[in-house]
Protein backbone atom coordinates (compact mmCIF):
# COMPACT_ATOMS: atom_id res chain seq x y z
CA UNK A 1 0.00 0.00 0.00
CA UNK A 2 3.03 2.30 0.16
CA UNK A 3 2.62 5.38 -2.00
CA UNK A 4 -1.10 5.12 -2.67
CA UNK A 5 -2.08 8.48 -1.10
CA UNK A 6 0.61 10.24 -3.14
CA UNK A 7 -0.54 8.46 -6.26
CA UNK A 8 -4.14 9.56 -5.64
CA UNK A 9 -3.02 13.18 -5.37
CA UNK A 10 -1.14 12.87 -8.67
CA UNK A 11 -4.10 11.09 -10.26
CA UNK A 12 -6.48 13.77 -9.00
CA UNK A 13 -4.26 16.52 -10.40
CA UNK A 14 -4.04 14.80 -13.78
CA UNK A 15 -7.78 14.25 -13.91
CA UNK A 16 -8.29 17.92 -13.00
CA UNK A 17 -6.01 19.09 -15.80
CA UNK A 18 -7.66 16.74 -18.27
CA UNK A 19 -11.09 17.87 -17.09
CA UNK A 20 -10.18 21.53 -17.51
CA UNK A 21 -8.87 20.81 -21.00
CA UNK A 22 -12.09 19.02 -21.91
CA UNK A 23 -14.19 21.95 -20.70
CA UNK A 24 -12.00 24.39 -22.63
CA UNK A 25 -12.47 22.35 -25.79
CA UNK A 26 -16.12 23.37 -25.71
CA UNK A 27 -19.20 21.79 -26.91
CA UNK A 28 -22.14 19.82 -25.92
CA UNK A 29 -23.35 16.61 -27.36
CA UNK A 30 -20.88 13.78 -27.63
CA UNK A 31 -17.74 15.91 -28.25
CA UNK A 32 -14.83 16.59 -25.93
CA UNK A 33 -16.90 18.92 -23.73
CA UNK A 34 -19.27 16.08 -22.88
CA UNK A 35 -16.38 14.28 -21.17
CA UNK A 36 -15.85 17.15 -18.70
CA UNK A 37 -18.57 15.79 -16.47
CA UNK A 38 -16.89 12.37 -16.48
CA UNK A 39 -13.52 13.96 -15.64
CA UNK A 40 -15.04 16.04 -12.83
CA UNK A 41 -16.72 12.93 -11.47
CA UNK A 42 -13.42 11.00 -11.59
CA UNK A 43 -11.62 13.92 -9.86
CA UNK A 44 -14.21 13.97 -7.12
CA UNK A 45 -13.95 10.19 -6.69
CA UNK A 46 -10.14 10.29 -6.52
CA UNK A 47 -10.21 13.12 -3.97
CA UNK A 48 -12.71 11.24 -1.81
CA UNK A 49 -10.61 8.06 -1.93
CA UNK A 50 -7.44 9.95 -0.98
CA UNK A 51 -9.26 11.70 1.84
CA UNK A 52 -10.64 8.35 3.04
CA UNK A 53 -7.14 6.84 3.13
CA UNK A 54 -5.76 9.68 5.25
CA UNK A 55 -8.80 9.67 7.53
CA UNK A 56 -8.35 5.92 7.92
CA UNK A 57 -4.70 6.33 9.00
CA UNK A 58 -5.69 8.94 11.57
CA UNK A 59 -8.61 6.83 12.84
CA UNK A 60 -6.35 3.79 13.25
CA UNK A 61 -3.84 5.86 15.25
CA UNK A 62 -6.67 7.21 17.43
CA UNK A 63 -7.99 3.68 17.96
CA UNK A 64 -4.59 2.44 19.11
CA UNK A 65 -4.20 5.31 21.55
CA UNK A 66 -7.76 4.89 22.87
CA UNK A 67 -6.84 1.34 23.92
CA UNK A 68 -4.10 2.66 26.21
CA UNK A 69 -5.11 3.92 29.63
CA UNK A 70 -2.71 6.59 30.77
CA UNK A 71 -2.00 10.28 31.22
CA UNK A 72 -1.96 12.92 28.47
CA UNK A 73 1.73 13.48 27.75
CA UNK A 74 1.62 15.68 24.66
CA UNK A 75 3.66 18.39 26.43
CA UNK A 76 6.40 15.85 27.20
CA UNK A 77 7.11 15.09 23.53
CA UNK A 78 9.54 16.80 21.16
CA UNK A 79 9.89 15.97 17.47
CA UNK A 80 13.00 16.38 15.36
CA UNK A 81 13.09 17.49 11.74
CA UNK A 82 11.39 15.12 9.30
CA UNK A 83 13.59 13.56 6.63
CA UNK A 84 12.49 11.59 3.59
CA UNK A 85 14.49 8.47 2.78
CA UNK A 86 15.33 6.95 -0.59
CA UNK A 87 12.15 4.86 -0.36
CA UNK A 88 9.97 8.01 -0.21
CA UNK A 89 8.90 7.40 3.39
CA UNK A 90 9.41 10.16 5.93
CA UNK A 91 10.94 9.59 9.36
CA UNK A 92 11.20 11.84 12.39
CA UNK A 93 12.91 11.36 15.75
CA UNK A 94 10.54 11.35 18.73
CA UNK A 95 11.93 12.31 22.15
CA UNK A 96 9.86 11.88 25.32
CA UNK A 97 10.60 13.27 28.77
CA UNK A 98 9.37 11.20 31.73
CA UNK A 99 8.32 13.60 34.49
CA UNK A 100 6.83 10.79 36.59
CA UNK A 101 8.53 9.32 39.65
CA UNK A 102 8.78 5.83 38.14
CA UNK A 103 9.61 4.26 34.80
CA UNK A 104 6.89 4.81 32.18
CA UNK A 105 6.21 4.04 28.54
CA UNK A 106 4.83 6.43 25.95
CA UNK A 107 2.63 6.04 22.88
CA UNK A 108 2.87 9.02 20.53
CA UNK A 109 0.72 9.74 17.47
CA UNK A 110 2.73 11.59 14.83
CA UNK A 111 0.79 13.33 12.05
CA UNK A 112 2.61 13.96 8.78
CA UNK A 113 1.20 16.98 6.96
CA UNK A 114 1.94 18.95 3.81
CA UNK A 115 2.83 22.66 3.53
CA UNK A 116 -0.89 23.55 3.75
CA UNK A 117 -1.34 21.56 6.95
CA UNK A 118 -3.31 18.79 5.23
CA UNK A 119 -2.93 15.37 6.88
CA UNK A 120 -1.19 12.77 4.68
CA UNK A 121 -0.30 10.06 7.20
CA UNK A 122 -0.54 9.28 10.90
CA UNK A 123 1.49 6.69 12.81
CA UNK A 124 1.89 5.66 16.44
CA UNK A 125 5.33 5.05 17.92
CA UNK A 126 5.99 3.54 21.34
CA UNK A 127 8.93 4.51 23.53
CA UNK A 128 9.09 1.90 26.27
CA UNK A 129 10.45 1.89 29.81
CA UNK A 130 11.77 5.44 30.15
CA UNK A 131 13.33 5.84 33.61
CA UNK A 132 11.93 8.46 36.00
CA UNK A 133 13.27 11.92 35.20
CA UNK A 134 14.96 10.72 31.99
CA UNK A 135 14.31 11.01 28.27
CA UNK A 136 13.73 8.27 25.74
CA UNK A 137 13.88 8.27 21.97
CA UNK A 138 12.12 6.53 19.14
CA UNK A 139 11.53 7.04 15.43
CA UNK A 140 8.20 7.58 13.73
CA UNK A 141 8.21 6.47 10.09
CA UNK A 142 5.40 7.21 7.66
CA UNK A 143 3.48 4.19 6.46
CA UNK A 144 3.26 5.66 2.95
CA UNK A 145 5.52 7.47 0.53
CA UNK A 146 5.16 11.22 1.00
CA UNK A 147 6.28 13.88 -1.42
CA UNK A 148 6.84 17.61 -1.28
CA UNK A 149 7.35 19.55 1.93
CA UNK A 150 6.41 17.33 4.87
CA UNK A 151 5.93 18.48 8.46
CA UNK A 152 5.49 16.31 11.54
CA UNK A 153 3.27 17.23 14.47
CA UNK A 154 2.31 15.45 17.67
CA UNK A 155 -1.33 14.41 17.37
CA UNK A 156 -1.69 12.78 20.79
CA UNK A 157 0.61 11.28 23.38
CA UNK A 158 -0.09 9.00 26.32
CA UNK A 159 2.21 8.13 29.21
CA UNK A 160 1.40 4.82 30.88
Amino acid sequence: MAGYPSRWVVAAALVGVMGAGAVACGGGGDGPGAKAGDAASALSSAAVQASDLWASASAEADRKLDEIKGVNAKNEVTLGEPATGDDGRTAVEVEVRNTADSAKSFAVQVNFTDADGQLHDAVVVTVADVAAGRTGKGTARSAHQLSGEVSAKVGRAVRY
